[in-house]
């Protein structure tokens, strides 16, 4: 069986979504980032942490860590704070619950070769929770019909579901940079209704590189993202505007273009730095060249400089409070709270706008407030 599968759990909201673009991805290699092995380090340290907390002796690997800081201690902390709270409550409906960490999950009874793994599993009669891990920052991850998550449920269900009587599939999102617990709960029989309806037949389109090519928001880690020509013209869509100023549109054609800008400004970015590399790499576009942008001078040596200047007669560091976050991370929650806690507030955010889907509670607005009076 491959190392990474051509269907993955973590690409399905992709080839789902696209299903030839699983084929075309499974050419390209994947590029490493700083970002995927912050990530692959903080999964590293919550899988020690919850092994730890179960009582399974194990070497801690922050040493070997190269991203490890204190917010990646505290996040991972909270994480397994949250499993274990979470496997108490499942001993109280199940005594022989039983949790799995860095499970391997087979869903190949409906996807072609289907594999994944799975930060962690809490199996009990009545109900099977998946938990995982989302260290990233970038984008907000909601739980709700994830089929990441769902596709991990399937897995789980085709190995426990004789031993244990599973009824109820709770699928959790813990991602504690953005604050973000996101919970998804549904039946075993409509998860079983949706692999055999849409994943199935989808899967087995998606493995023979069948299907059309669909633009979306699904698109934001697809490895052909900055090449794909069906992105490209749903993105151009809005040329048909011929880029007006706002104030020369209608409320319907804002309303329009408001869906498609923030996939339209991603999509720029991604041609760009694609552009960029394969100049890097001897391509020429007319009418462009690669030059140095400007830089700004550093100390090569911090160590030496701030000898120097002691050496010298001045004090080259300056006193700054620390941050909420590092005083946190300084004191302990319960220690920050209870001595600081009636000297913080939290100001109101700036408004932004965003679509109806979205969870928080909206703003009353000039109208909003002109009605109320």
């Amino acid at each position: 069986m491959p190392k990474h599968a051509l269907l993955s759990a973590s690409s399905s909201k992709q080839w789902l979504n696209c299903p030839p673009s699983a084929r075309l991805c499974a050419n390209i290699r994947d590029r490493a980032s700083p970002y995927a092995q912050q990530g692959t380090d903080a999964h590293e340290l919550c899988e020690y942490k919850v092994l730890s907390a179960l009582g399974h002796a194990g070497h801690d690997p922050t040493e070997n860590l190269e991203f490890y800081d204190a917010e990646m201690e505290n996040c991972t902390e909270e994480y397994t704070n949250f499993v274990m709270e979470q496997y108490e409550e499942a001993k109280t409906l199940c005594a022989d619950s039983l949790v799995l960490v860095e499970q391997r999950l087979d869903f190949s009874n409906w996807v072609p070769d289907g594999f994944g793994t799975g930060d962690c599993l809490i199996v009990a009669d009545e109900v099977l929770h998946i938990i995982d891990f989302k260290y990233g920052l970038g984008v907000l991850v909601d739980a709700e019909h994830n089929p990441q998550m769902m596709c991990y449920a399937l897995g789980a269900i085709d190995i426990y579901d004789g031993i244990y009587d599973i009824k109820t599939v709770k699928m959790t999102i813990f991602q504690p940079r953005r604050d973000n617990v996101s919970t998804c709960t549904m039946t075993k029989a409509n998860l079983l209704i949706w692999a055999d309806t849409v994943l199935a037949p989808t899967a087995k389109l998606a493995y023979k590189g069948g299907g059309e090519f669909k633009a979306g928001d699904h698109c934001t880690f697809c490895k052909i993202k900055a090449t794909c020509r069906k992105r490209a013209e749903y993105n151009l869509e809005l040329a048909k505007y011929d880029f007006a100023m706002p104030a020369t549109l209608k409320d319907s054609e804002i309303a329009a273009i408001l869906p498609k800008v923030d996939d339209l400004v991603n999509w720029v970015n991604d041609i760009k730095e694609y552009a960029l590399g394969q100049a890097l790499s001897g391509t020429h576009y007319d009418g462009y060249k690669v030059v140095k942008v400007k830089s700004n001078r550093r100390y090569v040596d911090a160590d030496a400089v701030a000898s120097a200047v002691v050496n010298a007669g001045y004090d080259p560091y300056e006193k700054k409070l620390l941050g909420t976050t590092a005083m946190t991370s300084l004191l302990g929650k319960t220690k920050f709270n209870e001595l600081l806690g009636g000297l913080i507030e939290k100001p109101q955010g700036k408004p932004t706008l965003v679509p109806e889907s979205d969870k928080r509670q909206a703003l009353n607005t000039a109208i909003d407030d002109f009605i109320d009076n």
